[in-house]
């Protein structure tokens, strides 16, 4: 995806520059251009622009996979709760910081089965502006404290906020990661109505499709037991994201 944006934004650029002469406006209009083309590519981590994240398995048969952003919480146990009842394996995406406070929680996580991923030590709000060493002592130290708390090691790693750039690259290229995105968003971290996230999901789920949740609530609880319903009513069946961490399925 990358590399047709590259090649549409030079030929864009050059038809507009033969057309008008090399205007000073149009080279203006053209580094405006580009600087939006690269801050959409940073915050969408389905283009792959800065880092190639797994957003999805090729898999021919009605399979998911559920994902949460953002815990352990105290919310958490009742979501372990309902993946138990529904003999559902998930994959979360843990922050250091957390599994500190919530030790135990993480490690029946673990007992029962989920996957889990690296999702940095703080969560930071500045992410997209730390140095490349900086994110890689972010990660690092996620891992540190995931296999202290739960003897487990971890290739996986989402990048929060779903934000990528160049100095994010090489942190998880330093760090041996592969990053997983998604293409089912459920921005259940920005809407308060449950029925919208459960709606943002349902109507772009499609074979592979990997949805990002977050345990922190309990209005993503609510929304996860509807979709657990409509997932059964649709006959799909669920994966966790370890067994498509190859290249074949990106």
């Amino acid at each position: 995806m990358k590399h047709y944006l590259f090649i549409l934004f030079y030929l864009f650029c050059n038809v507009l520059i033969y057309v008008f002469h090399g205007s000073l406006w149009v080279y203006l209009f053209c580094f405006l251009l580009f600087s939006s083309v690269v801050i959409w590519g940073s915050f969408d981590i389905t283009l792959g622009y800065f880092v190639n994240s797994i957003i999805r398995k090729r898999t021919k048969i009605k399979e998911v996979a559920l994902t949460f952003d953002d815990g352990p919480t105290e919310f958490t146990p009742k979501f372990l709760d309902l993946l138990k009842e529904n003999q559902i394996k998930a994959t979360f995406f843990c922050i250091g910081k957390q599994v500190e406070t919530y030790p135990e929680i993480f490690k029946r996580i673990i007992a029962e089965g989920h996957t889990i991923g690296n999702h940095t030590f703080s969560h930071s709000d500045n992410t997209g502006f730390l140095s490349a060493s900086k994110m890689a002592e972010e990660i690092q130290k996620c891992d540190e404290i995931l296999f202290k708390t739960g003897n487990i090691k971890t290739d996986l790693y989402r990048p929060p906020f779903g934000v990528t750039n160049p100095n994010i690259a090489r942190a998880i290229k330093r760090t041996h990661k592969v990053s997983i995105g998604w293409n089912v968003r459920s921005l259940d971290t920005v809407i308060q109505d449950e029925k919208r996230i459960y709606r943002n999901v349902v109507r772009n789920i499609k074979k592979g499709s990997i949805i990002l949740l977050h345990d922190t609530s309990e209005k993503t609880y609510n929304v996860l037991k509807d979709l657990l319903l409509f997932l059964k009513d649709k006959s799909y069946s669920t994966f966790t994201v370890d067994p498509i961490n190859d290249k074949k399925t990106k």
